[in-house]
């Protein structure tokens, strides 16, 4: 029983956040024709506004988000070429990225420094929790089995980290950047802002079910180490 609700529960941390975002920005994704322009077009006009006119706008099919390492905006089809209150809240999310990365905004650049070590530390974890008990069977000794689950757990901690840095860095994005960004240029009438809104929040919860999956098996690892 307890093994069934533990699958529930964490069919539930992955799908349900996922499920809510994806809902919110498919439902106000529908075509307006009375916007002047795409959602690509916006990204460019915004980045040649901040003086970010080097950041390149792409298409992508990967999901939306800002590359710091090659410097582009990359938006899914439907919101570079479509003209949607979510496309363009969505583009102005991604810019607002670009914002963060062109004013070498501290959190970004840790939240940056921190996913390149995690994607080291993650795979160094994964051969540490596989091979602990076949060096605690080597060793005949339990300290070798806890000292490994010790040491893979504390590196597993780095992508928790990583996944709770990027909250507050999302959220700055949508409300501390592009949200006043879209109501100063007036980028989208005054009815249409409480809909952008909705997407802005979806757009900073995007990495929420990642955040808490991080969290979930960091505790089950805690937990076997009790």
């Amino acid at each position: 029983m307890i093994a069934v609700i533990g699958i529930v529960l964490l069919a539930a941390i992955v799908f349900v956040p996922q499920f809510w975002v994806r809902s919110i920005i498919a439902h106000h994704g529908k075509d307006r024709p009375d916007f002047p322009g795409t959602g690509g077009e916006l990204a460019r006009h915004l980045l040649d506004e901040l003086d970010l006119s080097h950041v390149k706008v792409e298409t992508t099919e990967l999901g939306d988000h800002y590359d710091s390492e090659a410097k582009a905006v990359r938006l899914l089809p439907a919101h570079h070429d479509g003209r949607s209150v979510s496309a363009v809240a969505i583009a102005a999310h991604e810019v607002s990225h670009a914002l963060q990365d062109g004013r070498g905004e501290k959190m970004l650049a840790l939240r940056h420094r921190l996913a390149v070590l995690a994607i080291t530390t993650d795979k160094i974890a994964s051969v540490i929790l596989i091979g602990a008990p076949i060096l605690a069977a080597l060793l005949r000794t339990p300290a070798a089995f806890l000292a490994c689950l010790g040491l893979g757990v504390g590196m597993l901690a780095i992508r928790a980290i990583v996944h709770l840095v990027t909250l507050p860095v999302e959220f700055d994005a949508s409300f501390g950047k592009a949200l006043p960004i879209l109501r100063r240029g007036k980028y989208l009438n005054e009815r249409d802002m409480p809909a952008a809104r909705h997407v802005l929040r979806a757009a900073a919860f995007t990495y929420l079910a990642g955040a808490l999956i991080s969290l979930f098996n960091l505790a089950r690892w805690i937990r076997v180490l009790r």
